[in-house]
């Protein structure tokens, strides 16, 4: 065989040929690799990193929400579950720069960077990855809500007993910590939705179908933080006669300074504010109550030195009332103020079927018992106290337009928002 037969033989042959692409492309093969975890290890990084930075946003917009600071709680949130070295600190915002939630002074944005290894993309260039996330928690509305309990100890904050059905069309808060921060006792029927508080909410068979119930929420502000301290205006302190109708009088009363109101007769309130100072204001088993634009203030002059001097309502289940709050002014939708100071007593509010009552109950410091009896119809009614108790043995509705503004309060939730 000549030389140039046994080249030309060479050149015809073809194995081998897999060897001599699989050595070319061998490189490719071992860079695409390489690529392929670093950005597998990067990716990972990242996922972690935003697990981080979600974690505190929320942690820092629950702190927040409770009057905390939000850089204290994101730093504590990060040493205990952050795993990823960080290059450089946090950054935190309350309220955020940028993004959707910019200026809102309940949201909380966190940016966090870190350096991450490369090994193979290092070979060539050196030097690390950087990997940055960011995340924006903020409390946003979860519902609204025309019960709220301000009770912030383990004490059940809201109960529901008796046999009355109960529909409230709107929601129902507490503060309660405790693991039955709402309690439902008896035979009760309840319409209600969201059902929120900060402790635990029982499962109840009682909750009508579409209620939503939220346990372990964040704590819901006072919805009338706002409302200047009930004191009585100097100029009325200094005559303040006490009221007794008899349940054969029929009168009319007008706004002003009251040391006690007894009514068991037929009375016809002007519209105002009408300021008791200490003892009580009580409507009889006979009393026949009318009241369109008024408040009634539960305080006394010395409320600030003696809150047992501070003024207790008792309604009667007999009593019929029609009274309606002001829809304007500084008690604007409020029927019933009493003084913050004022001991934890237990305050009955009981109606009957030809009672209606259109106004909100604020009593910051007490313990509310509402007693429906049949037929009895509230308006916009709003409870906000302590504690509120619903009782009774018939059927409660409480009917308020859609765009009220007296409907209930926006309920906050947080959330990631970013």
């Amino acid at each position: 065989m000549t030389g140039m037969s046994w080249l030309k033989r060479l050149i015809r042959c073809e194995r081998g040929n897999t060897l001599i692409v699989v050595a070319a492309a061998a490189p490719l093969l071992i860079g695409a690799s390489a690529i392929g975890v670093d950005t597998i290890q990067v990716a990972l990084a990242k996922r972690q990193l935003q697990r981080s930075a979600d974690s505190a946003a929320m942690a820092g917009a629950y702190a927040v929400m409770q009057n905390g600071g939000a850089s204290t709680a994101v730093t504590r949130d990060l040493t205990h579950n952050n795993r990823i070295t960080l290059a450089g600190t946090p950054t935190v915002e309350n309220a955020p720069t940028t993004g959707a939630f910019a200026g809102n002074a309940r949201a909380v944005r966190v940016v966090l960077r870190a350096n991450r290894s490369v090994p193979f993309m290092s070979f060539f260039t050196g030097s690390t990855m950087a990997v940055e996330v960011e995340a924006t928690a903020a409390a946003v509305p979860d519902g609204v809500y025309c019960v709220v309990s301000l009770e912030s100890t383990s004490a059940t904050g809201v109960s529901f007993g008796g046999n009355t059905t109960t529909d409230l069309g709107c929601g129902v808060a507490t503060n309660s910590t405790g693991p039955s921060a709402i309690a439902v006792n008896g035979s009760p029927t309840i319409m209600a939705s969201p059902i929120a508080a900060v402790g635990g909410v029982p499962p109840a068979s009682r909750f009508g179908t579409g209620s939503v119930t939220l346990p372990y929420s964040p704590p819901q502000p006072d919805p009338f933080a706002s409302l200047p301290p009930a004191e009585i205006p100097p100029a009325l302190a200094s005559s303040c006669p006490s009221v007794s109708v008899s349940p054969n009088d029929n009168t009319t009363l007008s706004p002003g300074c009251f040391s006690g109101m007894d009514l068991k007769g037929t009375v016809t309130l002007n519209p105002g504010v009408y300021y008791i100072n200490g003892s009580s204001l009580s409507f009889g088993s006979q009393a026949n109550v009318t009241g369109t634009g008024v408040t009634f203030v539960l305080t006394s002059t010395t409320a600030s030195t003696s809150p047992s001097s501070i003024a207790q309502i008792d309604m009667n289940g007999g009593a019929q009332l029609n009274l309606t709050a002001p829809s304007t002014g500084t008690y604007a939708g409020v029927l019933v103020y009493q003084h913050r100071n004022a001991p934890l007593t237990n305050q009955h509010i009981n109606g009957n079927s030809s009672s209606r009552i259109d106004g909100a109950f604020y009593m910051p410091s007490t313990e509310i018992t509402f007693n429906g009896n049949a037929g009895m119809q509230v308006q916009c009614l709003r409870l906000v106290g302590r504690r509120v108790n619903f009782s009774g043995n018939a059927n409660l509705t409480n009917t308020c337009p859609a765009n009220s503004p007296t409907r209930g309060f926006n309920g906050l939730m947080v959330r990631l928002v970013g």
